[in-house]
């Protein structure tokens, strides 16, 4: 009955909540001081992802996103920051179109944000409501929806997410989200390993999808402690290293 109750309000919150409420925000800002603070604002984090590399920086008036690779076509890097994206190969400037710049901007910005993670979550695109509290495996959480305001919030500002903090430590163990980009989807996270680096807390992850891709993602937390899951690739990040700037 309770989870009922839980799964109805968050359904009214999600069409009508355009706010942070206090304790979404309490719980938030103590697990952004838990994974590193005000480290997160000066860091520069580099890793290694799916056999590409990445520098990651973001401070809160400006940020930058690096990604390097090698393929059939030779050295690409791509660089994301305030001033837009752009690709070079070998050196020089690729064109794009605006489709093939939309795809690479949300596929560098997705790596950049779950890593960075939870301190993008005091964005000011960012609305957090507090859904209550819930258990996994004996372990009790406080559970945070995020959604975000058309205006900065980006191409995927009607995706939902679930968060679920740790209530001991306040580190994030598991999340939930709802995408409408390449089809749509629902997905649902484990934290398996976190990385102490340069007093950051960086996590790896399991990821897991619903059989059915329409799923509410309401619903991802009972459907995984059904063991209605299916895992579906791991989030592994490797060779970290975190450097501080001015």
């Amino acid at each position: 009955m309770r989870s009922t109750i839980y799964l109805l309000l968050a359904f009214f919150l999600l069409f009508s909540c355009k706010s942070t409420d206090k304790e979404a925000q309490r719980i938030v800002d103590r697990s952004i001081q838990a994974h590193g603070g005000k480290l997160f604002e000066k860091a520069k984090i580099s890793f290694d992802f799916r056999e590409r590399y990445y520098e990651i920086f973001k401070s809160p008036k400006r940020y930058e996103y690096i990604r390097e690779f090698t393929d059939s076509t030779g050295m690409v890097r791509d660089v994301l920051n305030n001033d837009g994206f752009q690709r070079t190969i070998n050196g020089k400037l690729a064109a794009l179109t605006d489709e093939r710049t939309g795809a690479f901007t949300r596929s560098v910005n997705s790596v950049a944000y779950f890593a960075y993670l939870p301190y993008g979550l005091n964005d000011p695109a960012v609305f957090k409501t507090y859904l209550g509290e819930d258990e996994i495996d004996g372990k009790k959480y406080f559970l945070v929806q995020v959604t975000f305001s058309e205006e900065g919030g980006g191409e995927d500002f009607d995706d939902v997410f679930l968060y679920w903090f740790n209530q001991d430590n306040y580190l994030i163990d598991y999340l939930a989200y709802s995408y409408h980009t390449d089809g749509g989807g629902v997905r649902f996270r484990k934290a398996i390993q976190q990385h102490e680096v340069g007093g950051l807390i960086l996590q790896d992850y399991e990821n897991y999808k619903p059989e059915d891709k329409n799923t509410p993602v309401f619903e991802m937390g009972k459907l995984y402690k059904s063991d209605k899951l299916e895992l579906l690739s791991e989030i592994l990040l490797e060779n970290i290293r975190v450097d501080f700037v001015e």
